[in-house]
Order: C-alpha cells, then sequence, then structure tokens
C-alpha cells in the first residue's frame, strides 16, 4: 500500500529521512504546489490530492501543516489510513493564542524572515544531531517566503468542525508550537517535541507500524 506523506510548513520531504514503514507500505512524498492567492486551506487540500492515485488503497501521513492539509483530504476522499504527526485536526485544536492573533492578519505584515530567522535560531538549542540542525537550517533557508505567508492565513482562517473518522494522531508532550494540551491524540511521545520525527525517530517509527500493522 501506498502512505502519501506531507511535510510540514516550509519543510519539504526531507523531513522524513529517518522515518522507515513496516513492509508492504510504500513511502510516497507529495511535493507542494504553489497556491492560490485567496485560496483556503480546504480547496488547496483538493488540489493537492490530485497527486494521490486513489484507484487502490491509499493512506496519509501529515507532519504539522501537512497533517491539516492530511485532514482535509481524509474528510473527502476517505483513504484507508490517516495519520497526523505533531498537528491538528481541526481549527478547534488551535492554541487560542493564535484564535487571538487572527483577526489582527499580521501575518500580512509582519516579514517572513522573522519567522525564518527565529526558526533558524532555535535549532542551537534543539536535540537533533547536527548533521540534522544543518539539515533543518539548509531547508528553512530555503522555503518560499510567499508560501509561508500564504500557509499562515490559511491556518488561522481554517473553517473545519470535525476530526476525520480512523484518525491516528501522534504528539509529543514537549511539542511548544503546538502544545498537547489542546489537542486530543491517540498516541503520546513523553518529552517528544514538532520535529520528533528527526529526533525520536525510532518511537515514531514504532508506533507507525502499530497503527499499521494493528
Amino acid at each position: 500500500m501506498k502512505l502519501y506523506f506531507i511535510p510540514g510548513l516550509g519543510a519539504d520531504k526531507r523531513v522524513f529521512r529517518h522515518i522507515h514503514l513496516p513492509d508492504g507500505y510504500e513511502m510516497v512524498h507529495i511535493d507542494w504546489i504553489p497556491p492560490h492567492p485567496t485560496e483556503s486551506l480546504h480547496d488547496y487540500a483538493i488540489r493537492l490530492a490530485e497527486k494521490i492515485d486513489m484507484n487502490e488503497n491509499w493512506g496519509l501521513v501529515g507532519l504539522s501543516f501537512g497533517g491539516m492539509l492530511a485532514a482535509e483530504i481524509s474528510r473527502l476522499f476517505k483513504p484507508k489510513h490517516t495519520i497526523l504527526i505533531a498537528s491538528i485536526s481541526s481549527p478547534a485544536q488551535l492554541p487560542f493564542y493564535y484564535k487571538i492573533v487572527a483577526p489582527l492578519k499580521v501575518h500580512k505584515i509582519l516579514p517572513i524572515s522573522l519567522f525564518k530567522n527565529a526558526s533558524l535560531a532555535r535549532r542551537i538549542f534543539t536535540t537533533e544531531t547536527d548533521e540534522d540542525k544543518a539539515l533543518l537550517r539548509k531547508i528553512i533557508s530555503e522555503s518560499d517566503p510567499a508560501f509561508i505567508r500564504w500557509a499562515l492565513g490559511a491556518i488561522l482562517s481554517w473553517k473545519a468542525t470535525d476530526i476525520p473518522a480512523d484518525c491516528h494522531h501522534i504528539h509529543g508532550s514537549g511539542d511548544h508550537l503546538l502544545p498537547v494540551r489542546y489537542v486530543k491524540p491517540t498516541h503520546t511521545i513523553p518529552g517528544g517535541g514538532h520535529l520528533m520525527v528527526m529526533n525520536r525517530s525510532e518511537e515514531v517509527n514504532g508506533l507507525l507500524a502499530r497503527i499499521l500493522e494493528g
């Protein structure tokens, strides 16, 4: 079975370099497509789903922003598996402070370089290996500012209400970007942060195997 992987905001397939699937599953990476300027997260998800071969059994794995898109695709097209990692399945799970700033539309006026520089600076204090930190810095520096700005607006104006059926959700108790107290994960990794796929990959791989084979 093919599992389609959607990366997080500002990232690409390289963040999944330590993820391995059980026998019988093929990892297929979905690359970003350019968004339309005023496109909603829902409408973008419909276009992104055109990359999926739905003529056979398939599943989705979404990281962070990619998990939000996976949730939208899952609502529409009903994959066999939907797995979110360090993400949320509906806007109701966004921390309250994101909802406070949403009407201010700060994503339209703040320089995207601030977001990128903050992410780059934070790498100094995280627990990835030096090699992974260097890779993350490269990914962040190469990310498209226009896409990040659009995505921030799409997240803050997301309108979905329900949680997709049969959705598995892996979250870390140490996630500071999307704190676990606002979400309802089916699986929790103690102390895991927002990029568990890189620095806690063995545990993530173990949970993926349990979900897929269970």
